[in-house]
Formats: C-alpha cells, sequence, structure tokens
C-alpha cells in the first residue's frame, strides 16, 4: 500500500515502537470493530460482547451470528490472522466453506490487511467466551453454503478500497468507511430477490425486518440534502438533530458504533454523504381530501401536543414531521410502525437522556392508522403517498409474530 492510499484509510505509518506496540494495534483494532459495528450484530443484547448467538432476520431465514471471542472450540481461537483476513477479504471460513452475505465480507473486504490484523488482535485481547451458536433457520437449497459460490460469482468482487486521486484525502476517508467498514448499503440500498444490492440503488433506501431504512445521499434530491454536514456530524455524534432522532436499528449503529468515530471521520462520512446526488421522485398519488379530514383531526387529538399543530415539532426534542426524511420516504412503513409500535431515541454520550413516543396500537384502528399516517405525509409540505388501512394491517400482523 502506496503511503498516500494509507494516509486516507487512517493509517499512516507509525514509528517502528509504535508498530511493535501491542497496546497501539489493539487500540486501532478497536476502533477498527467500532467502524464495523461488529457487536451489534455478534452480541445478544444483555450477553457478553461479541459472544454470537444473535438471530439475523433475512428474507430467507434466520441467520446466526458465530462467536468471535477466541474461545478455542466455539470463538476464533483457532483461526490464524491469514485465516482470519480470508473471511473477511473473500467470505470464506477457516474451514473451507462459504460465508453467507449476511456477514458484510463484501463490504469488509474493502479494508487492508493491516487494519483486518488490528482487529484480529483486538478480538484476541478480549475475554475468551465458550458459546455455541445456533443452527441457521434456512430452507434448502439455501442452507447449502456450496450455492454461495454461485451468489459470489454473480455479486461479489473482492478487493481493498482504491483511493479516487482526483477526490481529496477526507472524500476519500469518508468513501472507505461508508463503503467498507460501516457497510451502510447493507441497510440503506435495496436488495434484490437473491439478497444482493440493487447497484441502481445504492444508498437511495432499502427495507429490513419490517423498517424502511430511508436514503441517506446528501446531494440533489437526496434523503439528506437538506441535511448540512454538520446536521450529520450531530445525527451521528448524538443520535439526534434539528430534523430527527434516531431508534430502532440505527439507534443501535449509534450507540455501539458511529458515537465513538473522531470528529475527522465523521465529518468525512458526511462530505462523501452529501457528494451523492439522487433521481428527482416523481410526485405522489394524490389523498382523498375525507381521508386527510379523518386523519387531521387523529392527528390534533393524538399528535399536535408533541409535533405541533404545523408539524414543526420541538427540534432536538420532539421530532419535526414536516420535511422529515422517514414522512416524505416513498416506503410508508416506519411511519405507520412508529404509529402501531412507538420509539425510544437512543442515549449517548451527547444526549444521555432518551426521549419516547407511546404506541398507538392499543387506540387506534388500521383505518385510524392509514389516515393520520396519510395526512402527515400529505401535509406541510411532505410528498408522501397515501397509506392504505391494508397496508397497516399487513404490518400490524407480522409485528405480531
Amino acid at each position: 500500500m502506496t503511503a498516500f492510499a494509507m494516509l486516507l484509510l487512517g493509517s499512516a505509518p507509525a514509528p517502528l515502537a509504535a508498530q511493535e506496540s501491542s497496546f497501539s494495534q489493539v487500540e486501532r483494532g478497536r476502533y477498527a470493530v467500532a467502524t464495523g459495528n461488529c457487536q451489534g450484530c455478534h452480541t445478544i443484547p444483555g450477553e457478553v460482547p461479541f459472544s454470537g448467538g444473535r438471530g439475523l432476520e433475512t428474507p430467507f431465514g434466520t441467520i446466526y451470528a458465530p462467536n468471535i471471542t477466541f474461545d478455542e472450540d466455539t470463538g476464533l481461537g483457532l483461526w490464524s490472522k491469514d485465516e482470519f483476513y480470508r473471511a473477511m477479504h473473500e467470505g470464506i471460513a477457516r474451514d473451507g466453506s462459504r460465508l453467507y452475505p449476511a456477514f458484510p465480507y463484501p463490504h469488509f473486504t474493502k479494508m487492508p490487511r493491516d487494519e483486518v490484523d488490528a482487529v484480529y488482535d483486538y478480538l484476541a485481547s478480549l475475554p475468551r467466551v465458550r458459546k455455541e451458536k445456533p443452527e441457521n433457520d434456512l430452507p434448502v437449497p439455501l442452507n447449502w453454503r456450496f450455492a454461495l459460490r454461485f451468489w459470489n460469482w454473480m455479486f461479489f468482487e473482492p478487493g481493498e478500497f482504491q483511493p479516487d486521486p482526483t477526490r481529496s484525502a477526507e472524500w476519500n476517508r469518508g468513501a472507505y468507511l461508508v463503503e467498507g467498514p460501516a457497510h451502510c448499503a447493507g441497510c440503506h440500498t435495496e436488495k434484490n430477490l437473491a439478497g444482493a444490492d440493487k447497484e441502481a440503488q445504492h444508498l437511495k433506501g432499502g427495507n429490513l425486518e419490517n423498517w424502511a431504512a430511508p436514503s441517506i445521499r446528501g446531494g440533489t434530491h437526496g434523503g439528506l440534502e437538506k441535511w448540512s454536514e454538520d446536521e450529520i456530524v450531530e445525527y451521528l455524534r448524538g443520535g439526534r438533530n434539528a430534523h430527527t432522532a434516531a431508534f430502532s436499528t440505527m439507534a443501535e449503529v449509534i450507540e455501539l458504533s458511529t458515537q465513538h468515530f473522531t470528529e475527522a471521520d465523521l465529518k468525512a462520512i458526511a462530505v462523501y454523504l452529501k457528494d451523492l446526488e439522487s433521481d428527482e421522485r416523481e410526485e405522489p398519488e394524490e389523498a382523498d381530501a375525507s381521508v386527510l379530514a379523518a386523519g387531521e383531526a387523529i392527528y390534533l387529538d393524538n399528535c399536535n401536543a408533541c409535533h405541533v399543530s404545523d408539524g414543526s415539532g420541538v427540534p432536538r426534542f420532539f421530532a419535526p414531521l414536516a420535511g422529515s426524511g422517514k414522512v416524505n420516504d416513498p416506503d410508508p412503513t416506519t411511519v405507520v410502525r412508529v404509529i402501531l409500535q412507538g420509539a425510544r431515541s437512543v442515549p449517548t454520550k451527547v444526549h444521555p437522556s432518551p426521549l419516547s413516543m407511546p404506541a398507538y396500537d392499543w387506540k387506534l384502528t388500521d383505518e385510524q392508522i392509514a389516515a393520520v399516517a396519510t395526512y402527515v405525509r400529505a401535509s406541510w409540505g411532505n410528498r408522501g403517498s397515501p397509506v392504505t388501512a391494508d397496508e397497516v394491517g399487513e404490518l400490524r400482523e407480522a409485528l405480531k409474530e
């Protein structure tokens, strides 16, 4: 790797004493693990970090994350650095079997070897936990790992991140983090029938575990078009900004990952995202006037106290609905789910006291939730399509499973 490339990846050559320092190497690995949010997938909440067993829901079934502590029988204790790098870079396990791309090796492949070695050294420094993971719950033939050869041939290209020499070091660092270890496309990109990213929909939004992840492209027509670089940094560091607050999967990402990033790395991510333009959206279908009238009445009775009659909310406390990316998302799933189940913002070092919204599934019918969601998505300059009672009912049932 050239010195220029190492600088862009945050890996400038260190003095020999620092290179030999196990503490320095472990600390570098700790930070790299945070950039990849490894704890989020490899830990059941409340259990020992990185001990595995957490089920990852996919459209094809449940895949259970393995133990990545260095227990010799159930973890990585017998893995060499070469074997670990092959898993991260090529998606191949120690025994030669193919790993499912729920493990985001299509993104981790962009990490340089010295960064992956640091991750290995950090994980090796952690307490070892003996814990077997459950068997994956996948139907035939998806439980035949050799079938992944075809998937890799179709959708995976291994290779470390290559900086764009026409761009700044800051832009390249942001591109590396977003496209590499942070694997933002895992949630924020629509998938095809094989579960691979649709390249034409890159970072334009996706659907995961009955949540709609919004577009995170920040240029013209992007989901973050109205966010400044500073507001992106504020959100990733503290879990909220003047536009919104994080909850559910993104809350966990911020809690375990992005709030621990350096200010320089958060700024680099913001610079990169703000450079990504998107497609102009089609005008949504016009909502029925009677539905809007019913939705307005429900809104004034149930939502007005926090979100205010004009949808402006109380920035950084009660999320504004006017102009909200979640509200305007073409997929209304998140809006409907929040009304059904409520939401809780993430506690962070910046904002240690989380805020909550109550659930309304016990109070409002499918028709009422559809009406108020339609009203919110069509008011105050918002451009969301109408929501039907059938959509609400389907999601209500899905959330019971």
